[in-house]
């Protein structure tokens, strides 16, 4: 086939096991955010409005509702005949069925369809942050700098710098040093997991990670130190903006939070980047002739008869008379019956409080200094039942 300038590889098969019970039957990539979007929808959008439109979605860890949510890409115009969006499982090849080992043995796994494409440049891309990024100005970075491989990156605070791949630079942005995640960082230029190669670069990496039988087969802690070792042209690409991982169950619940000040820095609402989403086609949202909303995002579909304050809610959420939701996430389809109260929480897909619940922190207590409570999706709490602050309740633990 004829090649393109750039295909894009997207790694979504991580379990996401930080994100507690909100992944226990779901990748991390399809957890709802923000009311009517899924984390996905993010990277996925990014691609279309830098007019990628040759999209490769590794899958792996619990991919079905992930698998349906994508489809055939129609939602972020994907659909296209010429390219697309390609959902790539491990397979059975000649050497029998596998599951991916890591990020790079995921892409190696997959060399027959990136050569297929035969394209100059491949960007691999997380399915699991939120952000928005043209990569039409990372790859003419790339270009300019006439690299072979860039990695996005942005300042982290100097506490938090252990938690990413850090990276050291000389005073032209090429790159002298990458450690994954060290215990004494000496630098705070994170790496965002946003790498651009020049594909004949990347395949031999990739070809000769995997014969290496002490490799990890990952992109941090492998591939990007054989390349420094080898002295390939690396260069960092400073981004500025908004961008988040949602790995853990505070980061995720911030993440949403954010989207509620009364300036986010996150602007979904800009028109100029839009974020696309397979939302399903719903009724307009109905809040009844008693029902009280207050800074709060109400998605489509909702059914509002009690108190909602500070709060967000996804597609087809209900919320009963005389209850109260307060500094809460309620994701698509749960409910919360009458006369219960949720503070602080995140309430699973498909979930049903049962009447006279207190779910969450109690009345009275700063949200700032309380801890998250999770319901997991399709959990029933029955009527008149108590979950105390900070838990992860599991399907069947509480009755």
């Amino acid at each position: 086939m004829s090649g393109r300038e750039c295909i894009a590889m997207l790694l979504a098969g991580g379990q996401g096991s930080r994100l507690g019970c909100l992944t226990r039957n779901i990748a991390k990539p399809a957890v709802s955010f923000g009311g009517k979007y899924r984390i996905i929808d993010f990277s996925l959008s990014n691609c279309v409005n830098s007019n990628i439109d040759t999209v490769g979605v590794l899958t792996q860890y619990k991919p079905f509702l992930l698998n349906s949510y994508i489809g055939i890409g129609s939602a972020w115009d994907l659909d296209n005949s010429q390219g697309g969006v390609h959902i790539l499982p491990p397979f059975v090849g000649e050497q029998g069925g596998r599951w991916y080992k890591g990020t790079a043995n995921a892409i190696y796994q997959n060399i027959d369809f990136i050569s297929y494409y035969n394209p100059k440049y491949v960007l691999i891309i997380s399915g699991d942050h939120i952000y928005k990024m043209n990569y039409t100005q990372m790859l003419r970075y790339h270009q300019e700098k006439k690299a072979e491989v860039t990695i996005s990156v942005l300042p982290v605070p100097q506490e938090e710098a252990s938690r990413f791949g850090i990276i050291t630079t000389d005073e032209d942005s090429r790159i002298t040093k990458f450690t994954e995640k060290p215990v004494h960082p000496d630098s705070n230029l994170a790496s965002m997991g946003i790498y651009l190669f020049n594909w004949p670069v990347l395949k031999k990496a990739l070809i000769k990670d995997e014969v290496d039988s002490e490799s990890d087969n990952d992109f941090g802690k492998n591939i990007i130190p054989m390349l420094l070792q080898e002295h390939k042209k690396l260069y960092s690409y400073s981004f500025e903006g908004y961008w988040k991982d949602v790995g853990t169950i505070e980061s995720y619940y911030d993440a949403n939070m954010d989207l509620l000040s009364a300036q986010p820095e996150f602007d979904l609402f800009d028109t100029t980047t839009r974020v696309f989403s397979n939302s399903d086609i719903l009724p307009p949202q109905y809040i009844g002739e008693k029902a009280r909303v207050k800074n709060s995002l109400i998605s489509n579909g909702c059914t509002i008869l009690g108190e909602v304050i500070n709060s967000i809610l996804a597609p087809g959420v209900y919320v009963g008379e005389g209850a109260i939701v307060h500094n809460s996430l309620l994701l698509p389809n749960s409910t919360v019956s009458c006369e219960s109260w949720v503070r602080k929480a995140i309430i699973g897909e498909h979930s049903v409080i049962g009447a006279y619940c207190s779910i969450g922190i109690k009345i009275g207590t700063n949200p700032r200094q309380a801890g998250i409570t999770v319901i997991e999706d399709n959990t029933l709490i029955e009527e008149d039942t108590l979950v105390e602050e900070g838990k992860n309740v599991y399907r069947g633990s509480v009755a």
